[in-house]
């Protein structure tokens, strides 16, 4: 075994308690930890996996064909005279809007690994003249399947928690070759934050190889048009190049145009292949050259089989959750996951003590400089107001002055002769005026003179 690097780093809780930066030391030896995988690999074979497919579309379109296709098994058994579309096994639940949510569960074992499939079918599902609501039993079925994976993991004994999220949702696309229908982007538009979406155009042999690829292009340009969300394979730097190669292959097919087929048929060299016989010749069913079924089934179970749990584990339900959780009231404390550290914490308690008086004294500060902004407002606006009034009494005073001299010189200026008049006519007229008694005595001097 040849040596290797490790990652150090400082432990959690010393000193200050801030994390330095990691240090690559190189191992002399062996220890054996990338044995690890290994010990995964071990403990997956002897658990088994749990994966559940849903499959949504309109009845007619092959989809119970295809899933037994992709598994090479009668998932969905059928019997004599009746469609393939009706599942003879598992349960159901009817929902008013027409849709029915049937679950089909089987037991695959495959080289020793054993695989616990549920097939989800919604029949039904389009039928109907109006179909405005037909996502939303499909979505509350996804979602009461969330509802119960987190009830089982506030239990107080977890030891059996049975998963049966939905995985991935193939949508089966009628083959109109015109783009996708308002019923099918309402759909993606409700669903893509709560699954996994792989759109599937179904019934591919009806179009030609050109008007295969026109449709994918119409259906991506309204997916992107309407920020829609579907699964993509994705590379990383731990792939290696025929990985990513595989990856970029898968996701230029999306959607994957597909067709299914139960039955073998004869090829004109004799060779027995999974296909529909045709009068123009033979369909294959895994011929990349004729339809996507080998890149859909490459996704779905060989390489991305973990990537959709993982997916639909660490994004989709995890949203779901905290959303469930704060519609809830819930409110996460994260000071009850950080380590506990005295000195950081009285570090930590006076700086925000310090923050808190800095915030209160500006505060106060403010209100004060407030109060006298106003205050000296309210002394200015009284000062005008005075100032105001004793100009306008000043002016009124003025005026009432100038208009006095005013009458004053003019009744001077106009009544002078008039008044001289009046008083030499009195004059004269207190001159010419006898007293009836000086009159009177007057006379009795002349009557004495007389006599």
């Amino acid at each position: 075994m040849r040596a290797g690097t490790a990652t150090v780093g400082p432990a959690n809780g010393g000193g200050n308690g801030s994390a330095g930066a990691a240090k690559k030391k190189k191992m002399n030896g062996y220890v054996g930890f990338s044995n690890y995988p290994n010990q995964q690999h071990r403990r997956s074979i002897k658990r088994g996996f749990n994966f559940t497919l849903m499959v949504v579309g309109e009845s007619g379109l092959g989809k119970s064909t295809l899933i037994n296709t992709l598994f090479e098994s009668r998932v969905y058994p059928v019997k004599d005279g009746e469609d393939s579309s009706t599942p003879r096994n598992g349960a159901q639940v009817a929902s008013p809007t027409g849709v029915d949510i049937t679950s089909v569960s089987a037991d695959i074992v495959e080289n020793g690994v054993k695989l616990r499939l549920s097939v989800v079918d919604t029949p039904g599902f389009g039928d109907s003249v109006n179909n405005d609501e037909a996502w939303r039993p499909i979505l509350e079925n996804i979602e009461s399947r969330f509802d119960a994976y987190l009830a089982q993991e506030n239990r107080v004994n977890r030891s059996k928690i049975v998963d049966n999220r939905v995985n991935v949702l193939l949508y089966f696309i009628k083959p109109t070759g015109h783009g996708l229908r308002a019923m099918d982007i309402e759909f993606m538009k409700h669903l893509h934050t709560r699954v996994n979406l792989v759109p599937v155009i179904a019934r591919a042999d009806t179009l030609t190889p050109r008007e295969v690829e026109q449709f994918k292009a119409k259906i991506l340009a309204d997916i992107n048009f309407h920020g829609i969300h579907i699964f993509k394979p994705v590379s990383d730097h731990f792939d290696d190049p025929e990985t990513i190669s595989d990856n970029k292959a898968i996701a230029g097919k999306i959607p994957f145009a597909v067709v299914g087929s139960e039955q073998y048929v004869v090829r004109s060299d004799g060779t027995r292949v999974r296909g529909r016989q045709y009068p123009w010749g033979v369909i294959e069913v895994e011929n990349e050259n004729h339809n996507d079924f080998v890149a859909l089934r490459q996704m779905l179970l060989r390489t991305h089989m973990e990537e959709l749990r993982d997916q639909t584990d660490v994004s989709l339900y995890e949203s779901y959750r905290t959303q469930k959780l704060l519609a809830l009231g819930h409110v996460q404390n994260n000071s009850v996951f950080r380590e506990f550290n005295p000195r950081r914490q009285q570090e930590e308690e006076e700086r925000l003590h310090a923050a808190k008086m800095h915030k209160l004294e500006a505060e106060m500060s403010a209100v004060f400089k407030q109060k006298v902004h106003e205050k000296e407002g309210k002394l200015k606006q009284s000062e005008e107001e005075l100032h105001s009034r004793h100009q306008t009494m000043k002016l009124t005073l003025e005026k009432q002055r100038r208009d006095l001299e005013e009458k004053k010189s003019r009744f001077t200026q106009s009544d002078s002769p008039q008044v001289a008049a009046a008083a030499a006519a009195a004059n004269a007229a207190n001159a010419s005026f006898v007293d009836p008694a000086q009159r009177m005595a007057s006379k009795d001097k002349k009557k004495n003179r007389f006599f």
